[in-house]
């Protein structure tokens, strides 16, 4: 952890440095205990947004759940502004910039600017990076780039139906170090990349490269070219979180994970309410990979009670607590596409992604019995009092 804290100080622009401590770590822990006072007063504004901003993207990668449309979808700036304006008067003040490929849309900088007080991860594939976005990063320096890898050189191009993707996603990180970002890198883990990223000799290459987090997922067969067979094994899921608690006392880079509680149970963050999705259309979903939808934002809506007083999200918050602690897509493919049909709910991507959900059925995180708890004093403070401390499983 004192190497850690070192190269924090040490790498970032202070400037910057400073806008991650306070918006986004001192305004998110008040974002999270806002959140936990809105919900015992049974209240469910979120802690945190995603918003998909575009669904164009440069890439066409394996399992993702984005339908490019053509011409393709941005989100209205005054839809962008109105969902932020809520959210900051909620004193939620985090979020992330999903597309499609972010860096795709049309004065992506220029919104940000507005909101000097608040936090964003820009989620993006990292190749469409050069100088001049990143020192525009800079510039504002409430922004972190989170850049995905999906494995090494032929790895990256066949996940990602690229070229030099790889190379180009690690010109990317270059840039993010020489503009002294905080920077990030998104992995989502499956059977053929599993072996490259999944080892501390991964770990100490991107710490040499500047990198100071790593987001660990695991692999979901969604979208229009789902892949099951990419689906990792319970023996390897078990692997993965063993390998994170090992290495969170070992490494100074920050590993995240959105799968497990401090204890080692799973979970899944959506259920608490803790964040939610809207896509390009203003849609508000559940989560990111799950279109579906029965709320939408436009120029008429109060998005305080859109999201407040959501009958669907309610429903589906209940029902996937009730139907499993992991990931229902994984879990319980069957149970979700009742429930959906039930609630007679929109299909957001418009692409009979209902009918999909049957190939996505996999190994979840959730293996009772096999809970392997945080060795990390760190990491067990910030899981259970930060961001899942919330007894969403009763």
């Amino acid at each position: 952890m004192l190497k850690l804290l070192y190269r924090f100080l040490r790498e970032p622009d202070k400037r910057i440095l400073w806008k991650f401590i306070y918006n986004f770590a001192w305004k998110g822990r008040i974002a999270v205990k806002k959140f936990y006072q809105r919900k015992q007063q049974g209240k469910n504004f979120p802690a945190f947004l995603m918003l998909s901003v575009t669904n164009q993207c440069n890439l066409h990668c394996k399992g993702c759940w984005i339908t490019p449309s053509k011409p393709p979808a941005y989100m209205p700036l005054d839809i962008f502004c109105k969902i932020v304006e809520a959210a900051r008067q909620k004193e939620s003040y985090f979020f992330g910039l999903l597309g499609g490929e972010p860096l795709l849309y049309p004065g992506l900088f220029s919104a940000i600017k507005h909101y000097p007080d608040c936090y964003f991860q820009i989620f993006t594939n990292g190749t469409l990076f050069n100088d001049d976005i990143a020192k525009q990063m800079k510039q504002l320096g409430n922004i972190t780039p989170l850049i995905s890898i999906e494995g090494k050189e032929t790895e990256s191009d066949l996940r990602r139906g690229g070229q030099n993707v790889y190379a180009k996603a690690l010109e990317g990180i270059e840039y993010c170090r020489k503009n002294r970002l905080i920077t990030g890198v998104a992995c989502s883990i499956c059977k053929t990349n599993f072996e490259e990223l999944v080892n501390e000799r991964w770990l100490k290459d991107l710490i040499d490269r500047g990198v100071h987090y790593l987001w660990y997922y695991i692999y979901r067969p969604v979208g229009a070219n789902p892949c099951p067979e990419l689906a990792l094994s319970q023996e390897q899921i078990l692997c993965l979180r063993k390998f994170l608690v090992e290495m969170r006392c070992r490494v100074p880079l920050i590993l995240v994970d959105a799968y497990w509680d401090h204890l080692g149970n799973a979970l899944c963050p959506a259920a608490t309410g803790i964040s939610h999705h809207v896509n390009p259309h203003g849609d508000i979903e559940f989560c990111p990979p799950i279109l579906f939808s029965k709320d939408n934002i436009d120029q008429k809506s109060d998005v305080e009670s859109l999201l407040e007083q959501s009958e669907f999200l309610k429903e589906f918050r209940s029902f996937a607590t009730n139907a499993t602690r992991g990931c229902v897509i994984l879990d319980c493919p069957d149970q979700l596409q009742k429930f959906l049909s039930e609630q007679k709910a929109k299909d957001t991507r418009g692409r009979d992604a209902e009918g999909q959900l049957s190939q996505s059925c996999a190994c979840s995180h959730h293996i009772p019995g096999k809970e392997i708890p945080e060795k990390s004093w760190a990491y067990r403070f910030a899981k259970k009092y930060y961001f899942f401390g919330f007894g969403a499983y009763g």
